[in-house]
């Protein structure tokens, strides 16, 4: 296999592939990204077994051929060279030789056929939107994901799309976040599936706000993304989501409307007092009035008063500090309307202008 190709070809399509590849990776070979070069193009693969991106590079290739080189040594090199450096690959003999100027690199390659894909998918189901709707539910919801739960399903975030629709879901267990859209979709309808948490960050990385078309390939164990000249395939989790309609409170009247950014600021002072282990603040809403309390085992303590519409009962209630800053940072808009039925109930979150996106967080004893 031989080519020559400039670092700004490269650069970009080899930080979108290396975001895949574990530090730690069960079998050796899977440290490295897969170099297929044909008359035309390069492409380049890399997989932790669990997820698999693939990128491809229009060029002209001297010698076609197919190795694996080690993705985080290659990457580094690339990224230390000058943006108007040119790479000559050159992979013979088990090395991979690359020449740039007058620094020369070889690295140790493995074999092709130890190098694990995923099978071409058959009888897949096939969904095309434009990408700022999908990028921007995830980014609502994402941060809601379990992280090793032994409830599996918990680990991943619900993708639904039926009617014209689109519907992210997550859940811990101790919240909850939701964004349902209306969106223009071309292809087959009637879709849900749960995508493992690694899946969802690498989308949300690779993923902009921009009406650019996203296509999704679903079949009963794996999803695969098609965006532009980046493929990426992931299996998916095999579990039953829970009912999230049935964990959402009815509304009460006990509705706060609070400006979201003072809200954050006075929280996140709040959490610096906050007991370490458990993160608790005690809220308490009264008239126009919203007010943050905590504590830590070393009697240190905090309070914060702020100005609220709110003309509900009085509420006095504790929640973990971080959830609340989770739900806030994932919304962008100017106010937080802010409901909770009585002093034991999950609080409801929403952007005070936009009902697309619901969040749930359970309250705490403290």
């Amino acid at each position: 296999m031989k080519f020559a190709i400039s670092k700004l070809e490269l650069f970009t399509p080899l930080q979108q592939v290396v975001g895949v590849v574990e530090r730690k990776q069960t079998h050796e070979v899977m440290n490295n990204l897969l170099f297929v070069a044909t008359d035309d193009s390069l492409e380049i693969t890399g997989t932790d077994n669990e997820v698999e991106l693939v990128t491809k590079i229009p060029l002209i290739v001297s010698e076609p051929g197919r190795s694996t080189i080690p993705a985080r040594k290659l990457f580094d090199i690339c990224r230390s060279l000058d943006d108007n450096a040119r790479l000559d690959f050159e992979v013979d003999n088990e090395k991979a030789k690359i020449k740039t100027g007058k620094s020369r690199f070889t690295l140790a390659t493995l074999p092709v056929d130890e190098f694990p894909l995923v099978d071409a998918l058959t009888d897949a189901t096939a969904i095309s939107l434009p990408q700022k709707h999908l990028d921007r539910a995830i980014k609502r919801t994402a941060f809601a994901m379990a992280q090793q739960d032994v409830r599996y399903y918990l680990n991943g975030l619900l993708l639904q799309i039926a009617e014209n629709e689109l519907c992210c879901v997550s859940t811990d267990g101790h919240r909850l976040a939701l964004h349902k859209t209306a969106v223009d979709i071309e292809g087959s309808e009637g879709v849900s599936a749960i995508i493992p948490r690694k899946a969802i960050n690498e989308l949300s990385r690779l993923m902009d706000d921009t009406d650019t078309d996203i296509t999704l390939n679903f079949t009963s164990n794996h999803l695969q993304v098609k965006l532009g000249a980046l493929q990426l395939t992931t299996k998916l989790i095999d579990g039953k989501f829970p009912d999230y309609d049935k964990v959402i409170p009815l509304a009460s009247d006990n509705i706060a409307i609070v400006d979201r950014d003072l809200l954050k600021q006075a929280l996140s002072r709040s959490a610096i007092l906050a007991n370490e282990t458990y993160k608790g603040v005690r809220v308490t809403l009264d008239k126009d009035q919203l007010g943050i309390q905590t504590n830590n085992p070393k009697h240190e303590e905090a309070e914060d008063e702020l100005q609220i519409d709110y003309s509900g009962q009085p509420i006095e209630i504790g929640f973990n500090v971080v959830y609340l800053l989770d739900v806030l940072n994932a919304i962008d808009s100017e106010s937080a309307e802010l409901n909770v039925s009585d002093n034991v109930s999950s609080m409801v979150i929403h952007p005070a202008d936009d009902k697309q996106s619901t969040y749930v967080v359970m309250p705490m004893r403290l």
